[in-house]
């Protein structure tokens, strides 16, 4: 259906400044919902800053201070960790000399978010002896804040240079409530690049072949349970892991699901016995770095399929091969996600055929699943050569590292799911086009980076250093550090998996979904867009969400303009009424808002619930 469309390897809150102490949350598909976040191995189950209504209640009773009654008491075990780090770093710092306690320390470690250079700066000044003041400025000024002593020093240093820089930072001055002095502010270095040749580095390196890929399929087929077997049978969780997720998962009635808890961390993910949002793991082979997108099965979480979805090279459709189940799925997410999945750009696909213990490995239901569905996909637009099909059981573990044991399986012969994974083809990507990122997450990166953005590259380089903008707001930040598979490098290219520490913007211009891109060539911001669609649903001039990754906007398809040929892409019929499934349509689309969104871009179109189409922006 969609082979006429080119190929293309494809909001979260805002980040608050300054949550009480306890806030820790993650997000769910633009919500707001509290969590207990855990990290598993290289498993990055990302925490948003953001603060919902309850939250701000509890803002303005809080009074933030670390005093004698063991204020710490309030912090996440995440923010535990960070403060006992940044309070032996600015201990180290100061010298075991240094007339300060742990409470002051860690005071100033929250007022500015763990930044260990000024929390170190603000004591030391602290500890500086003032002039004595005379009555009259006693009576008009107030105990400075922390903010205000950092800023005070700074000042002085910056008098000392030319007159000129004291010109341009006393241009930043804030008058302070009392009579308090006007002070200036001097910006932070800068992080200079080093004006790296990224794409002569990259070509140097010699590194194992990279890949995403998305497991997709319909609710309950077995996806994280499959998932988590591989990592396990890979040894990239242990023994003692799984036997604590196996005990917790007992202890609600639940035991099967041990190995879906090495991905599923959110506690109502666990209690529902679904996955949400996009969890991501990483494992090796001997020839290919791999990241695991695990997608949500369930109709309600597409949006989050469909943000995992444009970041893979590959996907793995997992089939629940048990009676009745497959049926029922091929009436659910089973289509929906392998239409989707071909719409947005992916070509090749692996077919798990999950669950064969349970029906007792019969080479007959096998065969009959896979006629259906290579039958299936054929019609969606993948070349046969590009779709295989593999019969395993995620529970038991055959066939998925280590091929099946039990007599019934004799049958089989071909490779097992690793094996199969590990065919994959490196992917070739736009390296010399402009920089274009879709920021997936915004968070607080540690103790030495306060704002963090993550996502995949689509296209472009980008090295530390570098000054980049952020679209739909035009607010321009720059590369303080970067990681690379949460490894820190100097650079990387499209394709990878970046967390990006920046500096020089409010993060309220940061939210998921945003583009960030080169200044030199910046995405253009639209309301308006013709595009030719793969009508999955009737298609008339209706309300439609728009979505490309983590963005989607509201919006409405204004005009059929016509109905397509799908092999010769002529106008067959012109402003049609109604579209009939299956078609293909040129459409335009007036959006609510204007966003970052450029030709050649894949979009899905999804109203009240249901996807109805998917295409190409001309």
């Amino acid at each position: 259906m969609v082979t006429e469309f080119q190929s293309l390897s494809e909001s979260a809150p805002v980040l608050e400044p300054k949550p009480p102490r306890s806030t820790s949350c993650s997000h769910r598909d633009n919500q707001i919902q509290p969590c207990s976040s855990t990290t598993v191995m290289s498993n990055r189950r990302v925490k948003s800053l953001a603060l919902d209504e309850d939250d701000y209640d509890d803002y303005e009773d809080y009074e933030g201070d670390y005093g004698d009654d063991g204020g710490d008491n309030e912090l996440s075990a995440e923010d535990k960790e960070q403060m006992q780090q940044g309070t032996n770093n600015v201990r180290a710092a100061l010298g075991s000399a240094f007339p300060v306690t742990d409470n002051e320390i860690q005071e100033a470690l929250w007022h500015y978010y763990y930044d260990v250079g000024k929390s170190v700066a603000y004591l030391k000044n602290k500890q500086k002896p003032t002039p004595v003041a005379t009555k009259k400025q006693m009576n008009g000024s107030k105990k400075p804040s922390p903010d205000d002593v950092v800023t005070k020093a700074q000042t002085a240093k910056a008098a000392t240079s030319a007159t000129s820089k004291a010109k341009d930072t006393n241009r930043a001055k804030s008058a302070l409530a009392g009579g308090m002095h006007e002070l200036s502010i001097q910006d932070a270095p800068k992080i200079k690049s080093k004006n790296i040749d990224v794409l002569a580095e990259y070509q140097k390196n010699k590194r194992k072949n990279a890949a995403n890929f998305v497991v997709i399929g319909h609710v309950d087929a077995g996806k994280s349970t499959l998932m988590g077997r591989l990592l396990f049978d890979l040894k990239a969780v242990d023994q003692r892991t799984l036997d604590k997720y196996r005990q917790e998962a007992e202890r609600i009635g639940k035991g099967s699901f041990a190995f879906a808890w090495v991905l599923d961390q959110g506690s109502e993910e666990r209690a529902r016995g679904v996955t949400i949002d996009i969890a991501t793991n990483k494992f090796e082979t001997d020839r290919t770095c791999f990241t695991i997108l695990d997608a949500p099965g369930h109709r309600d979480f597409v949006p989050n399929m469909i943000a995992g979805a444009s970041q893979a090279d590959f996907a793995v459709l997992v089939i629940d091969a048990s009676t009745g189940n497959f049926e029922s799925g091929l009436k659910g997410q089973t289509k929906e996600h392998a239409l989707l999945v071909r719409s947005i750009g992916v070509q090749r696909i692996i077919v798990a055929v999950n669950k064969m213990d349970v029906a007792e490995w019969s080479e007959k239901r096998f065969d009959e699943i896979r006629q259906q569905m290579a039958a299936f996909l054929s019609s969606a637009g993948f070349q046969s050569k590009n779709v295989t099909f593999v019969p395993c059981s995620g529970l038991g573990g055959e066939n998925i590292l280590t091929r099946a044991s039990d007599s019934r399986s004799f049958w089989y012969t071909g490779p097992t799911l690793v094996e199969e994974l590990d065919k994959a083809e490196p992917s070739t990507h736009a390296l010399d086009k402009p920089l274009r990122m879709i920021i997936n997450d915004v968070f607080r990166g540690g103790v030495q980076n306060p704002l963090s953005v993550s996502g995949r590259l689509d296209a472009g380089t980008i090295q530390v250093g570098e000054q980049v903008v952020i679209m739909p707001s035009g607010e321009k930040a720059q590369i303080r550090s970067l990681e690379v598979d949460d490894e820190p490098q100097e650079w990387a290219v499209a394709g990878q998996n970046v967390v990006l520490n920046l500096t020089d913007i409010d993060p309220i211009h940061l939210k998921s979904g945003d583009v960030l891109c080169s200044p030199l060539s910046p995405i253009q911001n639209i309301g308006e867009f013709k595009a030719k669609i793969l009508a999955f649903d009737h298609l008339t001039p209706m309300n439609v969400d728009v979505h490309k990754g983590r963005l989607h906007v509201p919006g409405r398809i204004s005009q059929l303009v016509g109905v397509l040929d799908k092999s010769s892409g002529t106008v067959t019929k012109k402003k049609p009424k109604i579209v009939q499934p299956g078609n293909v349509v040129r459409v335009i689309v007036h959006l609510d808002q204007v966003v970052p969104l450029e030709p050649p871009s894949r979009i899905v179109l999804r109203a009240n619930g249901e996807t109805v189409g998917a295409g190409l922006i001309e």
